[in-house]
């Protein structure tokens, strides 16, 4: 190496994840039910923040893998487990985006999500006729361990938006989402379908490749 060379550092291997508990940094039943499915086999065994009365951090972040990132460590830190945290939500073309990372925030102080629903709606109803109404949903992952150490991993799934919403199942803005090549919104998918397939699922995919 000549004098005017800078050795770098040699990139840091993948963190694996040993069987045990697992904090699933969220107080949404419906998004740790869906962690619990797609965890199940692999000897985990999952406990909720809701579980161990761990307080919902402040989302600060400006991107989803950020805010993965700080619920992540908060968890892992007061918990002394490792823990997994998953911000996501929701981005409407036409909406330049929105509301992304703000997807909960659009239901109000009750996270109603028939409220946010009806609130993209009307934006949409408001723009020029023939407007597209494709979006996407976005699901960041972050895996933190409690001496800080972090891996992240990120999906996404596109679609377009249904009016009115359709489907039982799911939460959040399922009943309004088709994905791309099929009919039915993930409201009304059985949810094994929408494990194979949805944003969350590629996330996982990319989780257990690299740390199971």
């Amino acid at each position: 190496m000549t004098d005017d060379e800078v050795e770098m550092p040699a990139p840091q291997p993948i963190r694996k994840l040993t069987p045990g508990r697992l904090v699933i940094a969220s107080h949404n039943a419906g998004k740790v039910r869906e962690i619990e499915a797609l965890l199940g086999p692999f000897g985990i065994q999952p406990v909720s923040a809701a579980e161990l009365d761990l307080p919902e951090p402040e989302e600060t972040g400006a991107t989803f893998v950020a805010n993965a990132e700080l619920k992540a460590l908060q968890a892992a830190d007061l918990s002394g487990l490792p823990a997994l945290a998953d911000d996501s939500g929701l981005c409407v073309e036409a909406l330049g985006g929105e509301p992304g990372i703000f997807s909960a925030r659009w239901g109000g102080p009750e996270r109603d999500f028939a409220l946010a629903m009806r609130r993209v709606e009307e934006r949409l109803a408001a723009l020029p006729e023939g407007t597209s109404r494709d979006a996407y949903f976005v699901c960041a992952l972050a895996l933190a361990w409690p001496d800080g150490h972090v891996e992240w991993f990120e999906g996404r799934v596109d679609g377009t938006l249904a009016w009115p919403p359709r489907g039982e199942h799911g939460f959040g803005y399922d009943p309004m989402f088709v994905p791309l090549g099929r009919s039915l919104t993930f409201g009304e998918m059985d949810p094994d379908a929408k494990h194979g397939m949805s944003h969350r699922a590629r996330a996982f995919e990319q989780l257990v490749a690299a740390v199971l």
